[in-house]
């Protein structure tokens, strides 16, 4: 039987700072796909752009504003419980330092080590896409 469940539409971000590194953050413990490590954003509301989603949300999270952003690249995943349509944005400009607002650990990672940190599985294309880019 099809899951008829809507896709969660989520604006996330590929961050980097000035040195070439990528910005991640934990799942808090009880949220779907808990303790794993993310690419910062969340759900994009009802009539709300991708941009104005990911801004807010990178705001509200991390503490950060004026974001340069440009698409990277689209995935749908289906887990067993729901289905996510992840749009996910290179960020290579921003304002303020990025800060944990919600308690959440995170961290700048060389692109090289990337696969060094567990993701959920909607992230494994996203990986691929950032580990292609650095090898071009």
């Amino acid at each position: 039987m099809l899951d008829k469940t809507p896709l969660l539409h989520v604006a996330a971000a590929v961050i980097y700072n000035s040195d070439g590194d990528i910005l991640i953050a934990r799942r808090p413990e009880h949220k779907h796909q808990g303790g794993l490590w993310e690419f910062p954003g969340g759900k994009v509301e009802t009539g709300e752009s991708l941009l104005k989603a990911l801004a807010r949300e990178l705001k509200e999270e991390l503490g950060i504003s004026q974001i340069t952003a440009s698409p990277f690249i689209q995935i749908t995943h289906h887990y067993p419980e729901r289905s996510v349509l992840l749009d996910v944005c290179r960020v290579t400009a921003f304002q303020g330092e990025a800060i944990g607002r919600e308690g959440q650990p995170i961290a700048w990672v060389s692109p090289n080590t990337i696969t060094d940190y567990d993701f959920p599985e909607a992230n494994a294309p996203i990986i691929e896409a950032v580990l292609a880019e650095q090898a071009s």
